[in-house]
């Protein structure tokens, strides 16, 4: 069940260094002696789900809970994520791994997944699991730790009573929740009464300046005629400019007639410049011809320069390496003396050997011989019996990897039986979950719930509607339909998202839903547009009284181009072989899909858990089948478990025996490769001792008859150094006569090459001379006609901009036909105008001095104000709509908390007769919300008179334990969460009342289905063992 925890695992927390607790799915029982650490388990359930440390009212700070001595402490709680409310398994897999460390200074929560892979860390993504699976540590009825134990169960006082039922129900939330909201509203309500008296005194102040406007009203008819003359002033400025450029376009006329005749001594000029350029050009042709030639005798010069101090250079290193030469050949004839003096003291030492010596170094050398012989024959003996034992046990330890691998296989394919049948069986109850698991019966039922609000009701899920005409067909239309069959059909997009919201609610995700017309009659397919084979089509073997359903598996799914066949063989024929028109697709009936688009052809193989087809109607037969197939897997399982068993024994017998070999082998492997060392040793020894004298004098003889050869060839290589040495002297002396001759024949060619330059020159200062005219003319155009019509066409365009301006800043003032209105400006100037306005200025400061603000200002600040009062008003009337809305929906919800109050009180009674009942015994729970008490009134079946008992105080032990639990029982029973934890809940029991109270609540637990974790220091051998019920014994306290 997800939600549930399988493993609880403590490091460093309270008493514990390392803790490990596996948890069944259905009721756990945890025992042990007081100070044995129990309640440390729950302790820390508490913190792994985020509680606060002072709320497990077993320390201040979450750093006192780790073990005195240690660093850190970790709290790992496995928890299961299967089955429909698994949260986000695509994610996280079967299993939730929620890790909460705790250090000195800080605490983390990590969240893995099953592999033990990191997915997230913040408190939000623990938030959401918590509300996704509904765990509430802090309510009692979900953990009931020593401290609640005593508090409530315990306790005869009916305000405990009262707390239990008001935390478990989550009433105290929700009535804390109001009461916050309320407050807030208030003080909302306080703060916007506040703003709306605020406003009474600029209303006020509003009041006053209409009153103020009223009286300055007749200051603006001298304010209007102000105006009237300003607009008069603006266009008289625009009138005197028009008349300054007609003066000055008649002097910018004057100005351009000068032009033309500088214009013509310049271009004398230029005909002058251009006979001089042509003349110049011919000049430097003859001049660079002249140059061309020049720089080749330069270069032929540098030429010969090079090639002689080439030679020179050549000279010297011969010199030089003829001196090296001679020098190296004296060092060679010392050197050679030297060797002959030292061959001839060499000869005249001896080294001598007995024979006695030769003869003990053979003889040692036999007897190491023989020693490693009986070495390596006892080596080669151990070996080969180490080689036989090892390949035996190369035998078995790969008969052992096929036999686990086997188990591995068979074990994979018992579960996947175990799912299909599991499967299967929920199929049996209900056809409906075939197609979408338990989910889609939330949804259906959702769906009726919202049924009014649907255009035409959905169909779906399609599969629920369909049949076989044969059931031979069911995997191969199952494969052909795929998810398909899980789809809903809705009439329209508004239905959609209708059907989403419902599937939203229930945690259905991607659920395809398909659009299709409902009014659409059962489309008839034409022969021609069918597969033209004798094979039937998925569309042939379905059978649905619904067409809409039809129509969508043939538009949505082409059930008519699916061709089915019976087996792979014939699949392969039919799909590949013969192209075969209108088919799209070949099923075969175990679940092969084979299909060909152009050249390429594809066969896919069935789905390894789609043993029986989701439209098979025979699911007994089929669960029958596979419990037997699941049978004879683990009997097989049963039996190569024993044989490995087997062949384990038989791997150790030969690993001891392979141990043995080696211990003997490794030392004889040692003497042996010692015994080889000294038998070297001692042949390199006397192959020394023989060559030592006769290797020596030959290598001295041989540097001796080499040293001769080199001093030969080196004197032989200083003779061909004087024979060059003497040939480059040679070459000297005639590259520099060869100089001499070709500079004596250039100097007479330099002349003709002056005299050109020298025309060159006169030819330059003639075009300097006409150029500088010509520059004359143009400056004097640029410097004196050009810039005084620029300056005149400056001060045109000036005027024209100024005019331009002024039109622009009179048509701003007023338009020119509204002056026509006004009275024509002829006969008065620009001043006049003024002397005008600033008399009626003059008037009309007299007139406002008595006035602080000009009436333009008071306007404006009236209008100012009047908006920022208008938008309060506005502003605050919204505030208490607004606050209305809140507190009318704040009266409704207090409403339904009381009804919903009372609804819970006369439940709780309900549940609480019902578990009284099984005891012959009545009750009834009195729930007083003002005085926040809770009594029990309880009528026993001894009792003659039926008289209620108001107190249980006044029971015996054991009735009130029982009654005490069965207010427990109820209180659980109205609240719902994946586990459940009680510590120490019998601690104040005696035997019998304890075992009527276990054999209770494990029924109830049982029932209810949900995980519960009961801790308690006492026996519980009563309780009767079970596969729903498991026991566990913590170790007890060390001293």
């Amino acid at each position: 069940m997800a939600g549930t925890i399988s493993r609880i695992r403590l490091e460093n927390f309270m008493c514990h260094s390392s803790l490990h607790i596996e948890l069944g799915e259905h009721v756990n029982f945890i025992t042990g002696q007081n100070g044995s650490g129990k309640s440390a388990i729950l302790t820390a359930l508490c913190i792994a789900f985020g509680s606060r440390a002072k709320s497990t009212q077993r320390a201040a700070a979450l750093k006192d809970f780790i073990k005195t001595g240690c660093s850190h402490a970790t709290v790992v709680v496995d928890i299961n994520n299967q089955g429909e409310d698994a949260f986000k398994p695509e994610v996280y897999g079967n299993l939730i791994i929620l890790e909460r460390r705790i250090t000195e200074s800080t605490s983390s929560t990590l969240l893995k997944d099953q592999h033990g892979k990191k997915v997230a860390h913040r408190k939000d993504d623990l938030n959401e699991i918590v509300e996704h699976f509904n765990i509430d540590v802090e309510n009692p009825c979900v953990i009931m730790s020593q401290d609640k134990s005593r508090e409530f169960l315990h306790s005869g006082n009916d305000k405990d009573k009262f707390k239990f039922f008001f935390k478990a129900t989550l009433l105290q939330q929700v009535n804390e929740l109001l009461e916050t909201i309320r407050d807030q509203l208030n003080n909302a309500d306080s703060i916007v009464q506040e703003l709306e008296k605020s406003i009474k005194p600029v209303m006020r102040e509003l009041d006053e300046l209409r009153e103020k406007i009223k009286n300055m009203e007749h200051i603006e008819e001298i304010a209007h005629d102000i105006d009237n003359l300003k607009k008069k002033l603006a266009w008289s400025w625009v009138y005197g400019v028009d008349k300054q450029i007609e003066e000055q376009t008649v002097k910018l006329q004057k100005l351009k007639e000068r032009i033309p005749a500088c214009q013509e001594r310049i271009d004398r000029s230029t005909a002058v410049i251009d006979e001089l350029k042509k003349e110049l050009i011919e000049k430097e042709e003859i001049v660079n011809s002249l140059r061309d030639k020049t720089r080749e005798v330069n270069m032929m010069k540098k030429s010969m320069e090079d090639k002689i101090a080439e030679v020179v250079k050549q000279t010297i290193e011969l010199e030089a390496e003829h001196v090296r030469g001679t020098r190296l050949l004296e060092k060679m004839n010392v050197q050679l003396k030297k060797l002959q003096a030292q061959l001839h003291d060499f000869q005249t030492q001896h080294m001598q050997m007995t024979q006695a010596e030769a003869s003990q170094i053979e003889e040692d050398m036999k007897t190491i011989q023989g020693e490693i012989d009986n070495l390596h024959s006892s080596v080669t003996r151990l070996r080969e019996e180490e080689k036989k034992f090892s390949e035996e046990l190369s035998g078995i330890q790969k008969s052992i990897t096929d036999i686990t691998k086997e188990i591995t296989e068979n074990d994979s394919r018992f579960q996947q039986l175990k799912s299909q049948i599991n499967d299967l069986q929920h199929r049996q109850s209900n056809k409906v979950t075939a197609f979408g698991g338990p989910r889609v019966l939330n949804l259906l039922e959702t769906i009726e719930s919202s049924y009014r609000r649907f255009k035409n009701p959905p169909i779906g899920p399609i599969g629920a509607h369909l049949k076989l005409a044969s059931e031979f067909w069911s995997v191969a239309v199952d494969c052909a339909c795929g998810r398909l069959l899980d789809a809903f059909i809705v009439s329209c997009h508004k239905d959609l998202q209708i059907l989403r919201e419902c599937a939203n609610k229930v945690h259905y995700g991607y659920l395809q839903i398909i659009i299709y017309d409902f009014t659409r009659p059962r489309l008839l397919i034409p022969d021609h547009r069918l597969p033209t084979t004798e094979h039937p089509t998925v569309l042939s073997v379905i059978q649905s009284e619904n067409d809409t359903v039809v129509n969508v598996l043939v538009d949505q799914g082409n059930a008519e181009r699916q061709v089915l066949v019976r087996d792979y063989e014939v699949g392969k024929s039919v799909a590949f072989d013969s192209r075969i028109q209108n088919m799209k697709e070949v099923y075969t009936a175990d679940g092969y899909k084979m299909f060909s688009r152009g050249s390429v052809q594809t066969i896919l193989p069935p789905y390894k858990n789609r043993r029986a087809g989701r439209l098979c109607s025979s699911v007994g037969e089929k669960i029958a089948e596979l419990i037997n197939e699941a049978n004879g897997i683990e009997k097989i399982k049963s039996e190569k478990s024993a044989q490995r068993r087997k062949l384990v024994s038989d791997q150790q017998n030969l690993e001891q025996k392979i141990t043995s070999l080696k211990r003997k082998r490794v030392p004889e492997e040692h003497r042996l490769a010692n015994k080889k060392v000294h038998l070297d040793d001692a042949k390199r020894a006397s192959v020394e001792n023989n060559t030592y004298t006769a290797v020596d004098t030959t290598e001295l003889e041989e540097e001796i008859k080499q040293g001769k050869i080199d001093i030969e060839q080196k004197e032989l290589l200083l003779q061909k150094i004087s024979v060059r040495l003497t040939a480059t002297i040679q070459d000297v002396n005639d590259n520099k006569a060869s100089y001499k001759t070709y500079m004596d024949s250039m100097n007479a060619e330099t002349g003709s090459f002056s005299s050109a330059n020298d025309e060159l020159d006169i030819a330059n200062r003639k075009l300097d001379a006409a150029q500088q005219e010509k520059t004359h003319y143009e400056g004097l155009m640029e410097t004196k006609v050009l810039p005084d019509i620029k300056m005149a066409e400056a001060d045109y365009a000036n005027l024209q901009q100024l005019r331009q301006e002024s039109f622009k800043k009179a048509s701003v003032i007023c338009s020119e036909s509204d002056l026509e209105a006004l009275g024509h400006v002829a006969g008065s100037t620009p001043e006049q105008l003024s002397a005008k306005i600033n008399r009626l200025k003059h008037r009309l400061d007299q007139e406002s001095r008595r006035y602080s603000e000009s009436i333009d200002d008071l306007r404006a600040l009236h209008e100012k104000k009047e908006r920022k009062i208008f938008k309060k008003q506005q502003l605050y009337a919204g505030f208490r709509v607004k606050l209305n809305s809140c507190q009318n929906a704040l009266d409704l919800r207090w409403k339904k908390f009381q009804r919903n109050a009372g609804l819970l009180k006369r439940q709780l009674t309900w549940l609480f007769n019902e578990h009284l009942g099984k005891k012959g015994i009545s009750g009834f729970i009195n729930v007083d919300y003002k005085n926040k008490v809770l009594s029990v009134e309880l009528t026993m079946p001894q009792d003659a008179s039926r008289d209620t008992v108001r107190d249980t105080r006044g029971l015996s032990g054991g009735e009130r334990s029982f009654s005490t639990l069965c207010f427990t029982l109820a209180l659980h029973g109205m609240t719902e969460a994946p586990f459940r934890a009680m510590d120490e809940f019998d601690v104040f029991m005696d035997a019998v009342s304890r075992k009527i109270s276990l054999d209770t609540l494990i029924d109830f637990a049982v029932a209810q289905g949900s995980q519960w974790i009961f801790i308690t220091p006492h026996d519980i051998s009563m309780v009767k063992p079970g596969d729903r019920v498991k026991k566990q014994q913590m170790a007890a306290p060390r001293g």
